[in-house]
């Protein structure tokens, strides 16, 4: 088998028949394999992936492992000599996985290889940055020096912003929403570390196998549209409290430690996991009083009545 393609499902069913459709669509050609690995879902979207589309396999867990563990699980039901990760609010726009395959073929040291993703809007969304520093913690995309100054050289070298992103490239890391490995990169480095749940394991992931050795592209021939936050959106405050346990957890593994920078690093990320919080919150009582006249004369958009 020349490719194995693991989606990870989290109550998703609504995404899930764009996605698998467009692997069927752009990968005729390719020798490869699918797996939907299903976190214990409660939307019937395992049992739509088999009736739609009954080559996929489909592995269904009793809880929701995280995006890590699912992956890992996938890896080891599959047998693909490259595996590309490919998140459910994610679907491929062109045939260019072959390319991108051929790529990898005539440079047997690259292991990992991200494509061009596009935001909704057909925007290209930045899917390749430099790996976490503390300038980051000041300079990253939702930083206030990042708002005022969104030119500073700081923010550029960390989100790539200074190139346009139409050609391949070497980087530190790529999203995870749609990334290509040699089977033999999860091979010799253990798979994804299952310690973050959702949510930095990409960015483990290209440090771990940059350390083997191996090389990490980001290679603009393959097209896919990413459509953030298809499963995260579900659990907002859950969502953000994961993503700076992540934080936390890649600071430790990979970061010098001392007493003192646990405790500067701890109150700046989890400080900013409060003020999320709080954004969240104050985001989710305005769109429940814009939709409260609406709601009051029997007007609402179809699915609203479920958060009431």
């Amino acid at each position: 088998m020349q490719l194995s393609v693991i989606v990870v499902s989290y109550n998703t069913r609504g995404l899930l028949t764009s996605c698998l459709g467009s692997v069927e669509r752009y990968m005729a050609g390719v020798e490869h394999e699918v797996c939907v690995v299903d976190n214990a879902s409660s939307d019937g979207g395992a049992a739509l992936v088999r009736e739609m589309f009954p080559r996929a396999r489909v592995l269904s867990s009793p809880r929701n492992l995280g995006f890590a563990a699912a992956v890992n699980m996938g890896l080891g039901a599959t047998s693909g000599r490259y595996v590309l990760w490919l998140n459910p609010d994610a679907e491929i726009l062109n045939g260019g996985i072959s390319a991108l395959l051929s790529y990898m073929e005539a440079e047997p040291g690259v292991g990992i290889v991200g494509p061009q993703l596009l935001n909704t809007d057909g925007s290209i969304q930045l899917s390749c940055r430099s790996f976490p520093s503390y300038d980051a913690a000041l300079f990253n995309r939702h930083s206030l020096l990042t708002s005022w100054f969104p030119q500073n050289r700081y923010t550029r070298r960390y989100l790539h912003t200074d190139w346009d992103h139409m050609s391949a490239r070497a980087v530190d890391w790529v999203s995870g929403a749609c990334l290509l490995h040699r089977r033999e990169v999860s091979d010799q480095i253990g798979g994804l570390d299952e310690r973050f749940f959702i949510y930095m394991e990409d960015i483990d992931f290209c440090l771990r196998a940059g350390g083997a050795g191996w090389e990490v592209i980001y290679h603009p021939a393959m097209l896919a549209r990413h459509h953030i936050g298809g499963s995260s959106r579900q659990a907002p405050y859950r969502t953000v409290v994961e993503l700076h346990r992540s934080v936390w957890r890649y600071y430790a593994k990979h970061f010098t430690r001392s007493p003192l920078k646990d405790v500067l690093a701890g109150a700046a990320i989890w400080g900013r996991c409060a003020a999320m919080l709080c954004q969240a919150a104050v985001g989710r009582g305005d769109a429940r009083l814009r939709r409260g006249p609406a709601l009051r004369h029997g007007r609402h958009a179809q699915g609203e009545s479920r958060s009431l």
